[in-house]
């Protein structure tokens, strides 16, 4: 199964439900269910911005999946749109100095979390040979 790593808290924040956007500098074709791997990178400052909600941040392990359902330029459309659904969790996206930002969201649903998976991440989508518990 295709997985994608995604620095901390921003994975946890998919796993729990709260953020419904992955966004990269590229594009992708794909589109399926993929994995989220929660990579050993943090964003510091996110951390402390996230604190309030009290989760647990695991690192080095694959915590949930997913569906990418679509991969969007990101425009002003998209950053009002994400202004209004959330603008704590997509500050980085919507705020005056991300305006010159040429990337894409990906668009995620089905948003599953799983147990813990303890491995290495890689760059982009990589492989990984998931069993899942019936």
């Amino acid at each position: 199964m295709k997985v994608l790593t995604i620095k901390q808290p921003w994975a946890t924040l998919i796993a729990e439900g709260y953020k419904e956007y992955e966004f990269r500098t590229w594009k992708t074709n794909f589109r399926g269910e993929f994995l989220i791997h929660a990579g050993k990178g943090i964003d510091k400052e996110a951390m402390k911005r996230f604190e309030y909600l009290h989760l647990e941040y695991p690192l080095g392990s694959i915590i949930a999946k997913a569906t990418l359902t679509d991969c969007v330029k990101v425009d002003d459309e998209l950053r009002d749109a994400l202004a209004k659904k959330d603008s704590t969790i997509y500050k980085g996206v919507i705020s005056k100095t991300s305006i010159d930002w040429d990337g894409y969201g990906f668009q995620l649903k089905n948003i599953e979390k799983i147990e813990p998976i303890s491995v290495n991440g890689k760059l982009s989508f990589w492989d990984y040979d998931y069993k899942e518990e019936k």
